[in-house]
């Protein structure tokens, strides 16, 4: 199939029902769910013949939010300002107004997420970059839109639209292409190509609107000449593209979405406007989107000072005399590793060099050392000052994930450190300049994350792309693993399988899991079935200001106070994507009771 196919579509397609002079300089016309007509017009938006609200408002886009309600934005043009409403039993009530300072608005559109029950809305800036606002999250009005997420897009934009049911955002860059965006805040900022300028695609002229159709496809409207592009959604690919000549002599704007089909075509100075009906095709069979269980950090810390993939793998030394005096400890794949307060900030740094995961046991803490294929121990002191200690070399070819274990029997302490290519070896610590290796065994493919439950000693490991395994924890035992969860059979484990955390919760005990394919965390039971638990994300925290998490590397659990507001633990994760603002790479602490209820 020709992916870039243009037809001169007949009536059945397109079909254009008149043409004429607009009423009162109309520009914009939505219909709303009570069938309310709103206008918008050189003078400001009216409903029939009672004016609402007075303005030079331009780009006024709707989203519909029930049978009775819905929300609109409209940028004004002479003052820059972005207006919201809520339109609600035949009232239009305002939400917010205010100047937009960081950017020229080229256009707005929303996204409903319903993965994360949050409403925002984008800001396109014709001289590039963009902005995400969030405006509600589950019921909860924001008093004030607050930006959740910076986004880079092309210098030329100047359309947008968002198909909230498959998450993704369209930005159209001048007469070149429209791209494809992920909408979620916290997903990867990665796009492809949806349409393209000839001779390699069909764009002739600067895209002035883009809206989402009813079956899915993407409506693009060229100024000069006046055509609409109708673009296939399906595929992460050039979509196959339609295209109808609407105008050689009338430049257009702006689309207005009308019932039954039909779009209407406006020009800016509101002096003409034309209706033109589209046959809708068959639904695009997108996958449907799912809710997520949610909670919220309360608390992050201080962000890497080095840009780029950095912060690593936390773990967790609890302060024997005083809980709130209790540290964080996190790996620097380039530099180190940081020690942080439980406020959050941070008070060492120990430039060691590249340590990809770290793990505490009492008053020991033990690193892989990228550099030399090494474990680098520190000794936490009664006060909770960390200090270098011995390395100890391995000979694993790229050393990469590392836990601890305690066996209580003997009173020792052991290391269990991964390489790469899936090899796996256990280190027995019988004194402070007595370690030796003992075991080894291995998976298939590369691990990383891996815990000891102490209890009942045994090791659990992640292979990142394949699943979860089980060893015997004990030095005497076997080297054979189980593999006992399968990354094909749970839907909510998308590769990588990275952070691996046990915490006795009543008198269960379970496997804290991050997936960071899905920016999302599983628990399973520990014990056989291995029961999953709970799926959740962790998304923004309005009322402090704190960003959700995403890509999460490493994360760590305790069940023991650290203090003022984790009386009763936390969970700890790295947080891949550190947004409010955009900064280095940092950890999101989250009560641990929020997550079990």
């Amino acid at each position: 199939m020709n992916l870039f196919k243009v037809a001169v579509l007949s009536a059945s397609m397109f079909l254009a029902f008149h043409t004429g002079s607009a009423k009162a300089n109309e520009r914009h016309r939505e219909i709303l769910p009570d069938n309310s007509v709103l206008k918008v017009t050189s003078k400001g938006i009216t409903r029939g013949e009672q004016q609402l609200i007075a303005g030079d408002f331009y780009h006024l886009k709707h989203y519909v939010l029930g049978e009775r309600e819905s929300i609109l934005a409209a940028m004004e043009g002479d003052t820059q300002e972005l207006f919201v409403w809520r339109y609600h039993q035949g009232r239009l009530l305002p939400l917010y107004k205010g100047e937009i300072e960081t950017r020229v608005v080229e256009d707005l559109c929303f996204y409903d997420s319903a993965e994360n029950s949050q409403l925002s809305l984008f800001l396109i800036g014709g001289r590039g970059g963009a902005e995400q606002r969030l405006l509600r999250q589950d019921e909860t009005w924001l008093k004030e839109p607050i930006t959740i997420r910076d986004l880079n897009v092309p210098y030329d934009s100047t359309a947008c639209a968002v198909d909230s049911q498959r998450g993704v955002l369209y930005v159209a860059e001048s007469d070149q292409s429209v791209w494809a965006y992920n909408a979620e805040p916290e997903a990867e900022e990665k796009r492809h190509l949806k349409a393209v300028r000839a001779p390699f695609g069909h764009i002739q002229g600067e895209i002035k609107a883009l809206s989402v159709m009813q079956d899915g496809r993407l409506l693009a409207l060229e100024e000069a000449p006046a055509r609409l592009l109708k673009i296939s959604t399906q595929e992460d690919t050039l979509g196959e593209t339609e295209a109808q000549l609407i105008s050689t002599t009338h430049e257009y704007q702006d689309i207005s979405l009308l019932p039954d089909a039909r779009v209407l075509l406006t020009r800016e100075a509101g002096d003409h406007m034309v209706e033109v009906g589209v046959v809708q095709g068959d639904a695009e069979r997108h996958t449907a989107v799912k809710p997520i269980a949610q909670v919220a950090a309360t608390l992050e810390t201080e962000p890497s000072p080095r840009r780029g993939d950095a912060i690593d793998d936390p773990a967790i030394w609890v302060s024997p005399s005083a809980a709130e005096e209790s540290l964080i400890l996190a790996t620097d794949k380039r530099t180190g590793l940081y020690v942080y307060s439980m406020n959050g900030e941070i008070v060492q740094h120990l430039a060691v060099g590249r340590l990809n995961n770290v793990d505490v046991r009492g008053n020991v803490a033990v690193a892989s050392l990228r550099d030399n294929n090494s474990l680098q121990f520190f000794d936490i002191s009664q006060a909770g000052e960390v200090s270098m200690a011995q390395q100890v070399s391995t000979d694993l070819d790229e050393i990469y994930g590392l836990c601890m274990g305690y066996e209580e029997h003997t009173d020792r302490l052991s290391v269990y450190v991964n390489g790469k290519s899936g090899r796996i070896q256990q280190f027995w610590i019988k004194g402070v300049d007595d370690v030796k290796k003992v075991r080894e065994m291995s998976v298939p493919s590369q691990p990383e994350g891996c815990v000891v439950d102490d209890k009942t000693q045994r090791l659990f490991v992640g292979e990142e792309d394949v699943g979860i395994w089980l060893f015997d924890a004990a030095v005497n035992s076997a080297e054979q693993g189980e593999l006992i969860i399968k990354a094909t059979d749970v839907a909510e484990i998308v590769p990588d399988i990275e952070g691996l955390a046990l915490a006795q919760y009543n008198s269960e005990t379970l496997l804290f899991v991050s997936s960071q394919g899905s920016d999302s965390y599983v628990i399973f039971d520990a014990e056989a079935p291995y029961t999953l638990r709970h799926h959740f994300r962790i998304r923004t925290n309005v009322e402090l200001g704190v960003d959700g998490a995403s890509e999460t590397d490493g994360l760590e659990v305790t069940t023991q106070s650290l203090g003022k507001g984790f009386e009763q633990g936390a969970l700890v994760v790295q947080d891949g994507r550190n947004r409010m603002p955009e900064a280095g790479q940092n950890l999101k602490l989250v009560p641990l009771q929020t997550v079990l209820d």
